[in-house]
C-alpha cells in the first residue's frame, strides 16, 4: 500500500500514511476544507421543513 499523500511504501505506526508529516498533511486539508464534498441541489429548506419548528436551526 502507498501512501495517499505522496507515495511511498506505508508505515504500519501512521497507517494509511508513511510519517506523521504526511498524516499532519492530510489533517490540514481536512480542515481547511480542502477534501470538501461539493453539495448538489437546492439549500434550502422545503415548506415542509419550515413549517415544523423542530427541524428549525438556531
Amino acid at each position: 500500500m502507498t501512501c495517499p499523500i505522496c507515495q511511498k511504501e506505508t508505515d504500519p505506526k501512521y497507517r494509511p500514511f508513511c510519517s506523521k508529516r504526511c498524516a499532519d498533511v492530510d489533517l490540514g486539508r481536512w480542515l481547511t476544507g480542502a477534501y470538501a464534498i461539493p453539495a448538489e441541489g437546492d439549500d434550502t429548506p422545503d415548506e415542509a421543513d419550515a413549517a415544523d419548528p423542530q427541524l428549525r436551526l438556531n
